[in-house]
């Protein structure tokens, strides 16, 4: 056995065969239970901001993934994005919307409402979706094979009705927006 795991799209199974009678569909609850619950765990043991780190990393894997295997890259950009907001809301994900889009900068600002990490959570006082933060970069990357970054400005957690993500290519950074 290996000390590290390295994830491939095919660890997920089949859940056909898996799951004849249950499907491959779970509730909000056991989803926000699992990652709650290893938030707590990862934090007390490595901190909060390192936890914060290791849950974008793990979302950026997921959106590229997901990128790779469940969309077409090969779409023009209006076209990828009506393919990504009806794979959201296939999944249950959430409900994507662009507000602002800058193709020829690569730099947008998302919604996405009834998100599965947080709607209708208690207001925290800080965003919670970090995961979210890496899914899309990945996804962005996956699909312009640039390094994407995307933080989120406004979430349920914050007192927001939806969660708001500022994305755009990491040697923007320090650029204007």
């Amino acid at each position: 056995m290996q000390d590290i795991y390295d994830f491939k799209w095919e660890d997920l199974g089949d859940l056909s065969a898996g799951r004849p009678n249950l499907g491959s569909e779970t509730s909000v609850v056991a989803y926000r239970l699992m990652q709650y619950t290893f938030k707590d765990a990862f934090s007390k043991v490595l901190g909060k901001q390192k936890t914060v780190e290791l849950f974008v990393k793990a979302g950026l894997l997921a959106g590229q993934e997901f990128c790779k295997n469940v969309l077409d890259t090969s779409l023009p950009f209006s076209k990828f994005i009506a393919a990504l907001k009806e794979k959201l809301i296939l999944l249950k994900i959430g409900i994507l919307m662009i507000e602002k889009s800058d193709e020829k900068k690569l730099q947008f600002v998302l919604t996405v409402s009834e998100d599965l990490d947080c709607s209708g959570l208690p207001i925290f006082g800080e965003s919670v979706c970090d995961y979210d933060e890496g899914f899309i970069a990945g996804i962005f990357e996956e699909y312009t094979g640039k390094k994407f970054t995307a933080k989120e400005v406004d979430c349920w957690a914050t007192g927001d009705r939806t969660c708001r993500f500022e994305v755009k290519p990491i040697e923007d950074l320090n650029g204007p927006s």
